[in-house]
């Protein structure tokens, strides 16, 4: 089995292609590859997106890479083999972000990428540090997670999902935020779970074991 880990200069892999690595090699997942060429990502038996900064930065990064979001779509669409967006790469599913401009999304999972709004002054933007979850839906990504466990958070925009099916987890900022969303083949989590230690771990095993029906 392949994963493929989406490199498209967002962002630093080393700390994810390290967890991945890790977690393929204690569960017998295979091999993790990062790479920019789409002939790699067309082979992939499951796909990765992180993302590090702005929204339309990322989008244009990534879109500036020939090739590379077809290979994806194949891939993830028509394939319907597993995915998982992280951070930016989480939002870039929605139908659009609005950091600075508008910017088209995936449109994969319908929603907008909207600026943090707090409902108290002691909630601060951007949203860092750890916080908890609040699992909303089952799903094979939680399996062996309790309510409540905490991942790392770093964004000042956030996923509103047009339909709450969607949003499988929150974590509370001054109000509900989504941390996970999935449908289908498709997950993507806010958080970066490369950084939250034993539950991040977690994810990303189960993420490796993953079939999706």
């Amino acid at each position: 089995m392949l994963t493929v880990i989406v490199d498209y200069d967002s962002g630093n892999l080393h700390s994810a292609q390290k967890a991945f690595e890790r977690m393929a090699n204690e569960t017998g997942s295979g091999e993790v590859v990062v790479t920019s060429d789409p002939k790699v990502v067309l082979k992939a038996d499951r796909i990765v997106l992180p993302g590090d900064g702005a929204y339309p930065a990322c989008h244009a990064a990534l879109f500036d890479h020939k090739g590379i979001f077809e290979a994806i779509e194949e891939v993830v669409i028509r394939k319907e083999r597993p995915f998982m967006g992280i951070c930016i790469g989480m939002q870039m599913l929605a139908t659009r972000g609005l950091e600075y401009r508008e910017t088209p999304g995936f449109d994969w999972i319908k929603g907008e990428v909207k600026h943090i709004e707090p409902s108290g002054t002691e909630f601060r933007v951007p949203h860092m540090g750890w916080n908890a979850l609040n699992i909303e839906q089952p799903h094979a990504l939680f399996d062996g997670i309790e309510q409540g466990k905490h991942c790392y958070f770093v964004h000042s925009y956030h996923f509103v999902v047009a339909n709450p099916a969607e949003r499988l987890a929150s974590t509370d900022h001054g109000g509900a935020i989504t941390a996970v969303v999935g449908r289908d083949n498709i997950v993507g989590v806010q958080f970066h779970p490369e950084k939250s230690q034993e539950t991040g771990l977690r994810m990303i095993s189960n993420f490796l074991s993953w079939q999706p029906s």
